[in-house]
């Protein structure tokens, strides 16, 4: 007998895949869901690729390139039934249907219709689990990844660090800033050539900005002056090598001078208030930049975590660094390879792994020779996590929706409205946003200012 998932679970579902789907991507990925639910020891067919179902699963179908040929980038996200929480994605290369979607395909989310490429793609309709306007971004995330005297698994790290920010939390490429080396993929030793990444065997991902040098990593810090905003996070990961001179811990670098934990402090004091300072550190003696950073830093919330303490050094590996291994794999749910890990990192289950998980998972499994630092600083700095954070304007909700609805009306043209409310109305909604939270209006004065923010665009 068919088993139907649960109406409340259902939308709970559908509206989390929307909101796992960065901006930049919603108007270019179709979602479905399969509202029977998956028996367990079933399979899904992706063509060749078999897709086993070990759990009661509720199943949404993302296709990534609707308008690709049959063979193209997809995902299915498996969840639990039950409780609706994601137990597992599988990227796939064929959808489970040759031509269209089959009627137990229920469609939610589907902007990219091949019969009418002008369909407007931030949908109005009341039916929407998450009507886009109602969730603006709160702050950009910004990081620096760094390895100076690189050997393979320093590179490798990396790379794994920024497939996750990239794939697995959206993070904007272009706010991302990668030093590596020479100021390319290489690194010391072998093996050479340089040619795939072992997690997976493909080729590397990362772009490489510059190399890993002290000037290099200042000059990417100092880049960030005048970027910093007050909801802004900043994520800096350093790896490769590192020492201690008896007074204080140093980072190594490609060429030229060592980085003391007293000049990264220094530079980190010059930047302007922001909200999340993330720091995790890998090189030997790296819990030497424990306290400075801590006290350099501009950041209401600030964590650190490091491979080892100030005058210890860090262990290796033959592909990867244990320690950054396994907090980037805390994040990413799964080690380099696709293995599952060894428990589940989410120790409150929130389905959110924060700063602090992430650090006692690499905690729990560390090789016995390394010696974990941590601290956190702020009010919750520990619940730190790397999600995009969002404003929602749920109060006004059906007031903006009435006022979008003539806007969209007005312009008629998809294309220009997309483009209002990408350079006009959000911007304008997230200030305003911000206002009425420090000073609160009356209702009736609040929808005059919305009114005139959204009518702006048309005059």
């Amino acid at each position: 007998m068919t088993t139907i998932v649960d109406a409340k679970i259902l939308r709970a579902i559908k509206d989390g895949a929307f909101r796992r789907l960065p901006t930049k991507r919603r108007a270019s990925t179709n979602l479905y869901v399969l509202e029977d639910v998956q028996p367990a020891k079933s399979v899904i067919k992706a063509r060749h690729q078999a897709i086993p179902i070990k759990q009661p699963t509720a199943v949404v179908f993302v296709d990534d390139e609707p308008m690709a040929n049959w063979s193209h980038d997809c995902r299915y996200l498996l969840h639990d039934a039950d409780s609706g929480k994601l137990y597992q994605e599988v990227k796939a290369g064929f959808p489970s249907y040759l031509v269209n979607p089959p009627d137990t395909f229920k469609a939610f989310h589907t902007p990219i219709v091949a019969q009418n490429p002008l369909r407007k793609l931030w949908t109005l309709d009341r039916e929407i689990v998450f009507p886009w306007p109602w969730r603006i971004r709160k702050g950009n995330r910004y990081a620096i990844l760094f390895s100076g005297a690189s050997n393979n698994r320093h590179t490798n790290d990396l790379e794994f660090l920024y497939r996750q920010l990239v794939d697995g939390f959206y993070f904007d490429e272009d706010n991302i800033t990668v030093l590596n080396y020479d100021g390319t993929i290489n690194y010391s030793g072998g093996p050479k050539p340089v040619t795939s990444w072992p997690g997976d065997g493909t080729a590397y991902t990362m772009p490489v900005h510059g190399a890993g040098t002290k000037q290099a990593l200042e000059d990417a810090i100092d880049a960030l002056k005048p970027k910093l905003q007050q909801d802004d996070l900043l994520l800096i990961h350093t790896n490769n090598h590192g020492g201690y001179n008896g007074t204080e811990s140093y980072l190594c670098t490609y060429s030229g001078p060592d980085y003391m934990a007293s000049d990264f402090a220094s530079k980190l004091r010059e930047l302007p208030a922001f909200a999340d300072l993330v720091v995790m550190m890998e090189q030997c003696h790296s819990g030497g930049f424990n306290d400075v950073v801590i006290e350099a830093s501009t950041a209401t919330r600030t964590t650190f975590a490091a491979a080892c303490t100030e005058r210890k050094s860090s262990i290796g590996g033959a592909d990867f660094d244990p320690f950054a291994r396994d907090w980037i794999a805390a994040f990413a749910g799964a080690d380099p390879y696709g293995a599952a890990l060894v428990s589940d990192p989410d120790y409150d289950s929130s389905g959110r792994i924060s700063a602090r998980e992430g650090f006692a998972y690499a905690d729990d499994v560390h090789h016995s020779y390394d010696s974990p630092v941590y601290s956190a600083y702020g009010t919750d700095a520990g619940d730190q996590h790397l999600h995009q954070k969002w404003r929602y304007l749920f109060v006004y909700r059906e007031f903006v929706l009435q006022e979008l609805r003539l806007l969209r009306d007005g312009l008629r043209d998809p294309i220009q409205y997309r483009q209002a409310m990408k350079t006009k109305v959000l911007p304008a909604l997230t200030e305003l946003d911000d206002k009425l939270a420090v000073k609160p209006v009356e209702p009736v004065e609040a929808q005059e200012m919305i009114r005139k923010i959204i009518h702006s665009v048309a005059e």
